[in-house]
């Protein structure tokens, strides 16, 4: 049966996403508070002890793109609830959604340019306008297309990507011509760190808020290029997420045995796909080219297969506890989804930024996590009071309100 509140709202599908909009934090929180490059691979910062080394580990294995992932499935299906709810109400769906789209854009790049680079709202909007045009094809057929779609990316990813450990290994094997030694040696001071260049970072974002505006205006280009590299790994998850809807996955509709064979049979699978490239990193002694390989085209397969692990593992959790008052919070939590994220971006910034406490940089890896699980509980104490009193959080209201072109009703009746 599809578990749904009076609203109606589909609370399971409220709380998958407090879940995942809680769990992409714990990804997040390298790049809020280290240098970038150290999301990618710890020997770029916060890998000098084996505390960090472990915390990076099971950060890449239990959490690096799923939550994202999760996310993007999520994206998905609340674009369909949203169309299928206009075409109910006799409105045009595509107007509807693109002008959520539009404005969602918007907010992608003042939170780009104003408040962290991490921004993954822009990408959201322009792969939301194209994920559109496949709402009226079937379940079956969503997921044979997000499933090809996304196995053409990966392959496109690696090619291009091999291509640079392919030129490395060509340069600096015995015999190598000077050509292409150079050639090796060039490519490697293009992925390479200096010291000078991380402390400059850190230098950076220890600074004022206008200088840290500044630099990100520097890059205007940014944003378009991460959805160049991340469309066809978020577009087949916004397509799974359609079809997830539709045939009742998401909202509580299959049986706990159902669910729980999916957890078996795509968790256990993923993470045997994802534990190898752990040790591969760390027997290349973090290569560069090695773990920008695995981050960015490796681990993509563990990466899908794991994320429907855990919606499986999260609509057991879900159903188990549905009723109680933590799962109330976190579907709360998740009603609230784009203002706790847009509110984590700015907590965030705010204590590791110059402009706030100016601890970038300063926090090893571990540590970082105590943070994460102090946001946690502020979504979870301030996310259900708030929509006790109102209908909608901050952020959703003034996105559906400047969708709508009107003041929509805020405070409960």
């Amino acid at each position: 049966m599809t578990i749904k509140s009076a609203a109606p709202r589909i609370v399971a599908l409220d709380a998958l996403r407090g879940f995942a909009v809680m769990g992409i934090l714990a990804m997040n929180i390298i790049g809020f508070a280290m240098p970038q490059a150290a999301y990618v691979t710890p020997r770029a910062y916060g890998g000098e002890t084996t505390t960090d080394l472990i915390a990076w580990a099971l950060a890449f294995l239990l959490v690096d793109g799923k939550m994202r992932g999760l996310f993007s499935i999520l994206f998905g299906a609340s674009l369909l609830l949203i169309t299928d709810r206009a075409d109910a109400a006799g409105q045009s769906a595509a107007s509807v959604h693109y002008r959520r789209m539009a404005w969602l854009a918007l907010f992608g790049l003042c939170h780009f340019f104003f408040i962290w680079w991490g921004d993954i709202l822009f990408l959201y909007a322009a792969v939301g306008s194209v994920a559109f045009l496949f709402r009226g094809w079937t379940p079956g057929r969503l997921i044979r297309w997000a499933i090809g779609l996304y196995a053409a990316g990966t392959l496109i990813l690696t090619l291009l990507m091999g291509t640079d450990i392919a030129t490395v290994r060509a340069g600096e094997a015995p015999g190598a011509s000077a050509a292409a030694a150079q050639a090796a040696e060039e490519l490697r001071s293009e992925y390479a760190l200096t010291d000078d260049d991380i402390a400059e970072e850190i230098e950076f974002y220890r600074s004022d808020y206008p200088t840290i505006v500044m630099g990100q205006l520097e890059t205007p280009d940014a944003p378009f290029v991460a959805v160049a590299w991340s469309f066809l790994e978020t577009l087949p998850l916004m397509m799974l997420g359609m079809a997830l809807l539709r045939n009742g996955f998401l909202t509580g509709g299959w049986s706990s045995r159902a669910y729980r064979r999916t957890l078996i049979a795509f968790l256990v699978p993923g993470l045997l796909l994802t534990l190898p490239l752990i040790w591969v990193q760390w027997r290349s002694g973090f290569d560069d080219i090695i773990t920008h390989n695995a981050f960015v085209a490796w681990g993509l397969p563990g990466r899908l297969i794991m994320t429907i692990g855990y919606a499986a593992l999260l609509m057991l959790v879900i159903r188990r506890f549905s009723g109680g008052a933590l799962m109330a919070r976190v579907a709360a939590a998740g009603r609230m989804a784009f203002t706790n994220y847009l509110g984590t971006s700015i907590l965030m910034t705010f204590i590791f930024y110059g402009y706030g406490l100016g601890l970038f940089g300063a926090i090893d890896r571990a540590p970082l996590y105590l943070f994460v699980a102090g946001a946690w509980v502020l979504m979870l104490l301030w996310s259900k009071p708030w929509l006790d009193r109102f209908r909608f959080g901050p952020m959703e209201w003034l996105w559906r309100s400047l969708a709508r072109g009107a003041i929509q009703p805020l405070r409960r009746q």
